[in-house]
């Protein structure tokens, strides 16, 4: 099993801000199979929702796009995000359950 680095929040911002997919994902997880695989792929479907979302609304905004497409953009951007919040919530919830058993 190949251990999870620490996330850096800060990292893995400037990388969106980038628009490098890969290096937000990177900062999350150690490249292998499994569990870390699994939250790489997430981290790169949630920034990559994040910079369609983005797209749509310069496009809305020079007049190139439609208010349905940003809209759906923005929907798709904000599950993303809702998910990966869920998703931290309950690792955390469960690392203080574990850290609360009795040895």
């Amino acid at each position: 099993m190949t251990p999870l680095r620490a996330v850096n929040p800060a990292q893995v911002a400037a990388a969106y801000r980038t628009g490098g997919a890969a290096e937000a994902a990177s900062a999350v997880a150690v490249p292998g199979g499994g569990f870390g695989a699994a939250l790489q792929r997430a981290v790169e479907g949630a920034v990559e929702a994040g910079h369609a979302a983005d797209a749509g609304g310069v496009r809305a905004l020079s007049g190139h796009g439609g208010v349905s497409e940003v809209v759906l953009a923005l929907s798709k951007a904000e599950l993303a995000l809702q998910t990966a919040v869920a998703v931290r919530d309950r690792v955390v919830s469960a690392y203080q359950d574990v850290m609360r058993m009795p040895i």
